[in-house]
């Protein structure tokens, strides 16, 4: 799988709300698919199951079988790459951004001070 595919899968995971709220729910430790079966009522099993099905393909989800139960935990490495590729570099360009606006109006803001000192 290339990394463009890796990236699509993620965000394809990442973008309905359901899957979002189980990464809610397994952020602070793993559960297994009967516990967040019960903390998603709106859904039934199944449906938890599919929507389980696509975080583990993008990388979201790892499963551990314990017995009977099978236990799902957050990988959060893939978010990681994601914020690496594009929010940090897309945050940092912002700022640059920002701070040479504030240079500029500052400038302006000075120059448009002394201006009005000449005139007096």
């Amino acid at each position: 799988m290339s990394i463009d595919d890796k990236f699509d899968a993620l965000f394809k995971a990442l973008g309905h709300r359901a899957r979002r709220r189980i990464l809610d729910l397994i952020k602070d430790g793993p559960k297994t698919t009967g516990a967040l079966c019960e903390a998603l009522t709106d859904l039934d099993r199944c449906t938890v199951m599919q929507h389980l099905s696509v975080l583990e393909k993008a990388g979201l989800v790892v499963v551990e079988r314990r017995g009977r139960e099978r236990w799902n935990h957050l990988d959060a490495l893939p978010i990681h790459d994601v914020q690496k590729r594009w929010i940090g570099p897309y945050a940092a360009h912002a700022v640059r951004m920002l701070a040479d606006l504030e240079a500029l109006a500052e400038t302006e803001a000075r120059s448009a001070g002394a201006a009005d000192k000449s005139k007096v």
